[in-house]
């Protein structure tokens, strides 16, 4: 693992933070090479009763003793905390790598506070990072070396799997497709439960059903060697149900509703990184 021997400390102790912490953890680094800064007491408890590391609620110690700094908390929290952190001058941003989960935050703008000698890397990770089936794309800044990418990479690996994005820009793209697609996901699956209770299944029913087909149709297509479009048409039968419902899903333009929502999500995107 590229991240052995090496402390890693969250800024900002919430949910993602907590899923990344128990990742690494699950992959071997140990205990005292964790840390987690948070001003919520409530929030620290949490992950030191859940995790069993260590917590504090200045910042800055953190950074002093971390070789990568996780920047955790929500984008418009991102610039206060870095100007308290460096706003003194007593904080050396080049010592770690410092990796951004805020949504929307540029790199650009974090080398406007860490400093152009910081070596950074932007991550959009999505919210099934949390029971380890994650899908994170990451970018580094010219600073960033392989050793930090692939510190990266072990951390986002760690919740799930990982792509390194060959330029920032598609990190928006990322955002509209796995970043949001979790939320795509839910309202399919709300509209699936719905459908069952309308023809007369019980919605109890309707909602395992509906549930363990999603997990098994996913999961069947990460784990198969063929194509989303083989594995339709292989249950596809001429004159047969599925074609049938597929028929009206052509019909409704479920492919083309698909592709607006991914590029309305990818535009709001981009017009929160040109804000940050």
């Amino acid at each position: 693992m590229s991240l052995t021997g090496k402390t890693i400390g969250f800024i900002g102790a919430g949910a993602m933070a907590e899923a990344l912490a128990g990742g690494l953890l699950a992959a071997g680094v140990a205990r005292p090479r964790l840390l987690a800064a948070d001003v919520d007491e409530a929030r620290r408890q949490r992950v030191e009763s859940a995790l069993e590391i260590r917590t504090t609620a200045d910042n800055a110690e953190l950074v002093e003793h971390s070789d990568v700094v996780v920047l955790a908390v929500k984008p418009n929290v991102v610039g206060p905390v870095l100007e308290e952190l460096f706003g003194a001058g007593s904080v050396d941003p080049t010592r770690s790598l410092w990796v951004s989960i805020a949504a929307g935050v540029r790199i650009a703008a974090l080398e406007s506070q860490l400093s152009g000698a910081a070596r950074i890397v932007r991550a959009m990770p999505n919210t099934p990072a949390l029971i380890r089936c994650g899908a994170t794309a990451y970018c580094g800044n010219a600073r960033a070396g392989d050793e930090d990418l692939a510190a990266a990479r072990s951390l986002f690996d760690s919740v799930g799997i990982s792509w390194q994005a060959p330029a920032e820009e598609l990190l928006d793209a990322v955002t509209g497709l796995s970043g949001s697609g979790p939320a795509y996901v839910f309202a399919f699956l709300e509209a699936l439960i719905e459908a069952g209770v309308g023809v007369g299944l019980p919605r109890d029913v309707a909602a395992q059903l509906a549930e363990q087909t999603l997990y098994g149709a996913a999961r069947l297509a990460r784990e198969s060697d063929r194509s989303a479009a083989e594995l339709r048409q292989q249950v596809s039968s001429p004159g047969g149900t599925t074609l049938a419902g597929l028929e009206q899903l052509d019909t409704l333009d479920l492919a083309g509703a698909l592709r607006e929502a991914v590029a309305a999500a990818t535009r709001r995107a981009r017009e929160l990184g040109e804000a940050s």
